[in-house]
């Protein structure tokens, strides 16, 4: 069946083909509903056809499966400012937050884009927020955009510490690889990355619920493909520019302060969270539930690893970059 659209925009004479009508009614007609601007989004993404939001709505309407759009806060007047370079300034945040409507549990989402071209960086669901899951998120941006100057976070243990001579395990990690923290003093102070979370939390959860999505593996897969589309095809609101253009603009202007990723032998051992210990007179250090022999003298200090996939590395010392890494032990996978 085709549906020819009324007089809400559109080529009235064009019929929609019954692919789009399949999809409105998929993305409409689960609970919670997609907002019309995202079933809207979704038609390009997947089917390259354009609509917009009132033409959306029209067709909702005509079928019986509009729903209520709850109003709007008017935002406070406050001062806007952002980087002029892309790569000067990402901010990052977590945001725990029911994700799927058939499941009771808030599950962290985190979040981090670009100050400048307000490009998404990366978005992942995690099971819980814990160091092994920043040491998982940040080195994959990393790799895949290059290293911004400086990370703009909350006041979150992982983040920060009270002793002004001390690093925490990833704070210490990004400095490492010359990248620095700044810490916002309220959570309004990162809007941009505040504002994000609320674009995801009104599309995710109806957008899982259609797709029958219950497992954060699978939901992470579609998040990407939900990000990249963001980033290239989605007009910011603020920005009045598609990130991407704004992005590759930048470059183009010579506005990019970004670094490569370093392909250093230290780039494993590093995201990962370390402890010292020192090896027992039987020449064994405790991995997990076991001893495992270690071929260093008894009281010797080893640096074991855990890694974001879940297997262990012990070395022989500290990450240093005057040094290459001496591998005792890793049961990683082949």
């Amino acid at each position: 069946m085709l549906w020819i659209p009324g007089r809400s925009g559109g080529d009235h004479a064009t019929p929609w083909p019954q692919p789009v009508l399949d999809l409105l009614d998929k993305r409409l007609n689960c609970t919670p509903p997609c907002p019309y601007s995202f079933v809207a989004s979704e038609t390009l993404r997947l089917l390259d056809f354009k609509l917009d939001r009132a033409q959306v709505r029209r067709w909702a309407l005509d079928n019986n499966l509009a729903h209520a759009v709850p109003p709007q806060k008017v935002p406070a007047a406050v001062r806007r400012w952002q980087r002029h370079r892309i790569g000067e300034l990402w901010q990052l945040d977590a945001s725990p937050h029911r994700w799927f409507p058939s499941s009771p549990v808030a599950f962290p989402m985190l979040n981090m884009l670009d100050d400048c071209s307000r490009l998404f960086t990366g978005s992942k669901l995690y099971e819980r927020e814990l160091l092994l899951s920043y040491f998982d998120f940040l080195p994959a941006a990393f790799l895949a955009h290059g290293r911004p100057l400086q990370l703009y976070v909350d006041y979150h243990s992982i983040f920060f510490t009270h002793d002004p001579d001390a690093l925490t395990q990833l704070g210490w990690a990004l400095k490492f690889y010359d990248i620095s923290l700044r810490y916002a003093p309220t959570p309004q102070a990162k809007g941009k990355v505040e504002r994000e979370h609320q674009f995801w939390q009104g599309r995710l959860p109806p957008y899982f619920a259609s797709e029958k999505i219950t497992a954060i593996e699978e939901a992470n897969r579609h998040i990407d493909a939900l990000r990249a589309h963001r980033n290239t095809h989605e007009v910011h609101r603020e920005l009045r520019q598609i990130p991407q253009r704004a992005w590759n603009q930048a470059k183009k202007e010579n506005r990019s302060v970004l670094r490569p990723a370093p392909r250093c032998p230290w780039w494993p051992y590093v995201w990962s969270v370390r402890t010292p210990l020192k090896v027992g007179t039987d020449g064994r250090v405790p991995i997990g539930t076991q001893r495992l022999r270690i071929e260093k003298p008894p009281a010797s200090k080893v640096v074991l690893c855990l890694h974001p996939d879940g297997h262990h590395s012990v070395l022989a010392a500290p990450p240093d970059v005057r040094e290459k890494p001496v591998l005792l032990f890793t049961n990683r996978p082949n």
